[in-house]
């Protein structure tokens, strides 16, 4: 088996007063590729300026990595499939709700890939279909969360 890493990085500034929560969330991610991610809380859940809308926060993070997982796995059978894909597209929502009294959790992402293909090597509405499932049966992220993972085709 692999092992996949991250390093995570955050360091307070001398003005900020940790104690009293007024510290910012900014932080980085660094991959071993040499990939760099600005982060921060959302600002959904962590006020500006203590959070960064412009970075990428982990909630996002999340659903990407999914959508991501599922569209590689897509590629990869469509090409076994001798099916030829144009483009990809996924505008993925994860859904955050109560997942106990006090605690919430993204319980739901709904993928929307719009998949194009060359005229020539087009699966029919039921390959789609299959090759959709198959996808999420393979995805690596989606054999390991508990979230719920709706794929809308489009």
């Amino acid at each position: 088996m692999s092992e996949h890493r991250a390093t995570v990085r955050w360091q307070r500034r001398p003005e900020e007063d940790f104690a009293r929560g007024r510290y910012s969330r900014a932080h980085a991610w660094n991959f071993d590729g040499g990939a760099q991610v600005h982060a921060s809380a959302s600002p959904h859940v962590v006020r500006a300026p203590w959070s960064d809308a412009s970075a990428v926060d982990p909630e996002e993070a999340y659903v990407a990595a999914l959508s991501s997982c599922h569209m590689l796995w897509f590629l990869s059978l469509a090409a076994a499939a001798r099916y030829v894909v144009e483009s990809y597209a996924d505008e993925a929502v994860g859904h955050m709700s109560e997942v106990r009294p006090g605690r919430e959790g993204i319980t739901e992402v709904v993928l929307r890939p719009r998949v194009a293909f060359d005229p020539a090597h087009t699966p029919d509405a039921a390959q789609l279909a299959a090759l959709h499932h198959a996808a999420h049966d393979h995805c690596f992220l989606a054999n390991s969360v508990r979230t719920t993972i709706r794929i809308e085709s489009r």
